[in-house]
């Protein structure tokens, strides 16, 4: 019987997809590991490809790109970067032509959604804003028990509601939706519901700032070794 073989490109040493050769030349697919999508399944491929020549479809792209571009600048020293996601959040926008905005944020981060707000409207959006806990349906709802509530047993919670935030954006209708530190579980509906263009901003780590990649970076520290230990899932 053949192998089955699935995409693992966080194991591939010599990445054919991003080649460090000039622009006249082609990627060498066949070096590739076996592996590689390129190579295990070409046909997925070509007709994921194939989107983009939807004409909607290859401008959204067109112009994601020509904002990556324009995150970078050479200088005498070398590559740098220039602009916080922020400003790139304000500039993809107005590349697309998106003036009304939808903010679905987490209750938690209501002061980052406020300040996202001003920041937003000062130039020049139209703004709004829904929060998770819209709807006010508790938690019994779902399945909660009292003893699962965050404030115990004998207080009242409200659901995170990632569908309701969807819902209310996808009517209102916004051009584009930003996710503001949803609850890994609740983004994931939040995505699955949400109909219009989005993008995220931040993601919820409660220990981290919403900062969750600072794990990976204190790896080796002893306050994030833990996480390296081998356990199965």
């Amino acid at each position: 019987m053949a192998e089955t073989l699935h995409p693992m490109c966080t194991r591939c040493g010599k990445p054919a997809c991003s080649p460090a050769i000039g622009i006249d030349r082609a990627p060498a697919i066949d070096e590739a590991p076996s592996y590689c999508p390129m190579r295990s399944v070409p046909e997925l491929i070509e007709a994921a490809v194939s989107e983009y020549d939807k004409p909607e479809t290859r401008e959204l792209a067109r112009q994601a790109s020509i904002q990556e571009f324009e995150c970078y600048e050479h200088t005498e020293e070398g590559l740098r970067t220039t602009i916080p996601r922020i400003e790139e959040l304000m500039q993809f926008a107005k590349k697309c032509g998106y003036s009304k905005l939808g903010i679905a944020f987490c209750i938690g981060l209501v002061k980052e959604a406020q300040i996202l707000t001003d920041i937003l409207e000062g130039r020049g959006f139209e703004v709004m804003s829904i929060c998770c806990k819209a709807g006010a349906t508790a938690k019994q709802r779902i399945g909660i028990t009292p003893d699962q509530h965050i404030g115990g047993p004998d207080a009242w919670e409200s659901m995170c509601n990632p569908i309701v935030q969807a819902e209310v954006l996808n009517t209102a209708p916004v051009d584009l939706a930003i996710m503001l530190g949803l609850c890994i579980g609740h983004d994931t509906l939040f995505i699955r519901y949400c109909r219009v263009p989005m993008t995220v901003l931040a993601v919820k780590d409660r220990v981290t700032g919403h900062n969750p990649l600072a794990a990976l970076y204190l790896l080796q520290s002893p306050y994030y070794r833990r996480l390296s230990a081998r356990k199965r899932p």
